[in-house]
């Protein structure tokens, strides 16, 4: 599959990069071998295979994971009292994403 310069650039516009046109030239082949090792995962037979099967340890029962129980929080005050901007109750944090 090769991908088109085109294509480059609307990935890159998704991911809110502003690419050069050497850098476009730079990452095509790359993207592109990264889609057919993707395409040739897809014809592996899967089947029988529970989905996130490897997540799950196999091994003693040391590995089990912990019981989901509430435990103590901290109060609002408390988690606010270290940050830089705070508001009343939350975390003030500068603006990151920008469309123009």
């Amino acid at each position: 599959m090769a991908l088109t310069e085109k294509e480059v650039r609307y990935v890159a516009e998704l991911a809110h990069l502003k690419l050069s046109d050497a850098e476009v030239q730079h990452f095509m082949p790359q993207l592109d071998s990264i889609l057919d090792y993707i395409a040739k995962l897809n014809e592996l037979n899967l089947e029988g295979i529970e989905p996130m099967a490897q997540v799950m340890a196999e091994g003693p029962s040391e590995f089990a994971l912990r019981p989901d129980a509430a435990r103590p929080m901290f109060t609002p005050e408390v988690a606010l009292a270290n940050a830089p901007d705070a508001g009343p109750g939350l975390f003030k944090v500068p603006r990151v994403i920008e469309k123009e």
